[in-house]
């Protein structure tokens, strides 16, 4: 890592020198400079513009338009990479500057015009932002109990009023059923503004009137009051769940979808979610509301690492990426068992994104995390973030199927995912990788405040991002964050932590799976056919105690409906697929 800031400072040097020369006017002293600031660092287009700019003033024009040429292709790939990183404002820089050099290339045009309203949204995202300091968790705001007993409470009471006095109020003749979408039509306004008129009148009256007469008007007063109040009311309440449309969240008695009995969720439950979500068919949003609130409190009491006891005579399943693949997530489940007691899982990172049932996927197991939370185990990837799920699907999938405020709440839970588990004290599973300096102990990681979106360095970072390399000692990642560590690194890791292994996903396998640096580090990916296009197989691993011996078990991919991966993911990206 060192030696590779290094070469990029000494890059840099020399470009200054070179842009020095170009200034004299002495260049060919530009054009060698440039060259060797391109042999450090090739991957800077940069270096390319600046000497193919040179070459021009020496009517060197063959070289100037292969250097161009390049550099073209520098900016577009480099602010391509950029953007599915999800780093808007740097992306843009690089197609400002493809657009410079290719001012009438209408690609060039298009890309940065959509690089132009990702950062226009980020900025006005940013201005509208409230300081985390003050702002609350939408979690915290919603009870899946009170609020349909209150809007239901609340109907009572326009019904009750409205039959008594034979009036109806426009806007408050609302279905309470679940049936559908309905809307308050009486403005907030308008609600507010009668209330402080009634008040107003409601005073002048007992202060003017005399005593019979001000009773009679106030009780009218405070009827219209009631029948107002309750519709806006109920409208507002409902309204914590979408910004577009109100729902309640009362089932309707000819919903036939999975149904919660109270507050357990039961395997019967899970098994008829999972029917139907196999058929295309939704949960009730009561019912998303509660598993994702009831996974919420479950994984917030947990550490960041998270120790696993396996029995002996017992077995535990490890599962890779699955990225959204909702019929292969099934097709584990058929040949690995159900998750319980007896047949414990954790699924290590990476649940969602890409495949276009990622909402299926994560209901499935959160909802097995309610129903026994010791036969689930969950830990964080890089994708259970919001820059990851704005980009690559998860996002727009759980907008386009539930609303806005699951955007929210899926984004606050993820924060409360753990980072990694270590089972039986021997074998160390995390979704990335290990760290960028020597000496980490597992103490370090449980101490880690993970309850936040992963940051772009450290500890939390790493542990999320970096990938082995064949090599020795430490290198730059090929994704831009994180690193790339060794066998030595991976030995030295476990030697300090008396443990035995390193369990990993976080990458595509021919095989669903790679034995690395010397059998100490297995990776492990359970998304077959990846995207619909990589050809690779699945793979999950079961441990038998008390030896803990790797059993890997590989699968092929399952047919599944004619949705399209990455179908949700955000119009830049399809962009450059």
């Amino acid at each position: 890592m060192e030696t590779e800031n290094s070469n990029v400072s000494r890059a840099e040097e020399l470009k200054l020198l070179a842009n020095e020369a170009f200034k004299a006017h002495k260049y060919a002293q530009a054009i060698e400079l440039y060259t060797q600031a391109i042999e450090i660092n090739s991957q800077n287009a940069v270096y390319l513009a600046n000497r193919a700019f040179a070459h021009l003033k020496l009517e060197e024009y063959g070289s100037a338009i292969q250097d161009a040429s390049m550099a073209i292709e520098g900016y577009y790939r480099r602010g391509a990479a950029l953007l599915a990183m999800g780093k808007f404002k740097e992306a843009l820089k690089d197609f400002q500057q493809l657009k410079k050099i290719c001012p009438n290339d209408p690609d060039a045009s298009k890309k940065l015009k959509e690089c132009e309203k990702a950062v226009m949204k980020l900025k006005f995202e940013e201005a509208i932002s409230v300081p985390e300091a003050k702002r609350r968790l939408v979690a915290d705001s919603i009870d899946y109990h009170s609020i349909e007993a209150l809007v239901l409470v609340l109907a009572a009471v326009v019904m009750v009023v409205t039959s008594k006095y034979g009036s109806t109020v426009h806007g408050c003749d609302r279905q309470f059923d679940g049936a559908g979408p309905s809307s308050s039509s009486v403005p907030t306004e308008v609600a507010v503004a009668a209330i402080a008129i009634a008040i107003a009148i409601v005073a002048a009256m007992l202060m003017m009137v005399g005593t019979t007469t001000a009773i009679v008007v106030a009780t009218i007063v405070v009827v219209v009051l009631m029948i107002l109040g309750a519709c806006w009311f109920s409208g507002r309440i409902a309204g914590v769940f979408t910004k577009s449309r109100v729902h309640n969240l009362d089932v309707d008695p000819q919903y036939s979808g999975a149904r919660i009995e109270g507050d357990v969720v039961t395997l019967d439950f899970v098994k008829k979610m999972m029917e139907d979500f196999k058929n295309e068919k939704c949960i009730h949003k009561r019912y998303a509301f509660q598993i994702v609130l009831q996974t919420r409190e479950l994984l917030r009491a947990l550490p960041s690492l998270v120790d696993i006891n396996v029995p002996e005579g017992k077995h535990f399943t490890v599962c890779g990426d699955v990225h959204g693949q909702f019929y292969d997530l099934l097709n584990i489940f058929e040949l690995n068992g159900l998750p319980s007691e007896e047949n414990p899982y954790l699924f290590n990172g990476d649940f969602v994104d890409r495949g276009s049932f990622s909402l299926e996927v994560i209901l499935t197991l959160f909802a097995f995390k309610c129903m026994s939370p010791s036969a689930m185990y969950l830990a964080r990837g890089n994708h259970e973030s919001k820059s990851m799920n704005k980009i690559y699907g998860f996002e727009g999938e759980v907008r386009s199927k539930l609303n806005e405020t699951f955007v929210e709440l899926f984004a606050e839970v993820f924060c409360c995912l753990p980072l990694a588990h270590v089972i039986n004290e021997k074998i160390f599973v995390v979704h990335g990788g290990l760290f960028s300096v020597d000496g980490v102990k597992l103490s370090d990681i449980r101490a880690i405040d993970r309850f936040c979106e992963p940051p772009e360095e450290g500890l939390m970072c790493e542990l999320l991002w970096s990938d082995p390399q064949p090599n020795l000692g430490r290198g730059p990642s090929k994704r831009g964050v994180g690193l790339a560590f060794g066998a030595d690194v991976t030995k030295r890791f476990l030697q300090e932590n008396n443990l035995d292994l390193v369990v990993r996903s976080h990458e595509v396998k021919d095989e669903g799976y790679e034995i690395e640096h010397d059998g100490k580090l297995i990776t492990v990916f359970s998304a077959p056919n990846y995207c619909d296009q990589m050809g690779n197989k699945g793979a999950f691993i079961r441990f038998e105690a008390p030896d803990l011996k790797p059993n890997i078990v590989t699968f092929s991919a399952v047919p599944h409906p004619e949705v399209m991966p990455m179908a949700y993911a955000n119009n830049f990206l399809r962009m450059f697929q």
